[in-house]
């Protein structure tokens, strides 16, 4: 093997399925959705898509969004307790099938939770009932993994779809360096974010 070039392949390939991204006018209804939500924003997905879904949750909360993760199989053992019906959720799976977010998303439901984003790429996936808004990943991702099985792909396609809403709800807040700094005062992005202009 050629390690060099098998590593340009599986970026470019990544690099590829971010910019194949369709921005449809439901990606804008749900920022806007995010935008006017009264509760928390609560994330979930499982497995690799568990990650990004606890990070996009993260990136909220640090730039002026209450949100948080909950784990969809913790979900039916008592967390759904932390649901309230003037929250939002978004959930994060590729096929749209997972058990455990399908369960989750039912209950919450029944729970009064509507406003749901569903964040998927299979067409025929339950999700997309469950949810109020959905936005596409595109059905056509195809995995650099050898077996075209792991999740890569797909799970850049996530993040970058995951950062454009956090990001942009973010300035659409008008958020400013002061307040990032209040809520990230740790760290070097706290030491920096402190600064002043004249510093």
């Amino acid at each position: 093997m050629d390690i060099q070039a098998n590593l340009t392949r599986i970026i470019q390939a990544e690099a590829a399925a971010v910019q194949a991204i369709d921005v449809k006018p439901t990606f804008t209804e749900a920022v806007e959705l995010i935008q006017g939500t009264k509760g928390r924003v609560v994330a979930t997905g499982i497995g690799k898509a568990g990650f990004i879904a606890r990070k996009f949750a993260a990136t909220l909360a640090s730039t002026g969004t209450p949100a948080f993760f909950i784990h969809p199989a913790e979900a039916g053992h008592g967390d759904l307790g932390m649901l309230a019906p003037d929250d939002a959720i978004v959930a994060f799976s590729t096929s749209g099938k997972s058990t455990e977010v399908i369960q989750m998303l039912t209950i919450a439901r029944q729970l009064g939770v509507e406003r749901i984003i569903g964040i998927t790429s299979h067409v025929d996936s339950p999700l997309r009932s469950l949810s109020q808004i959905v936005l596409d990943m595109g059905d056509r991702i195809t995995e650099p993994c050898p077996l075209g099985l792991t999740p890569s792909a797909s799970i850049a396609v996530m993040l970058a779809i995951s950062d454009a809403i956090a990001l942009t709800v973010m300035e659409l807040k008008a958020f400013t360096k002061d307040e990032y700094g209040m809520r990230h005062h740790s760290g070097y992005l706290g030491s920096i974010s402190r600064k002043t202009d004249a510093q």
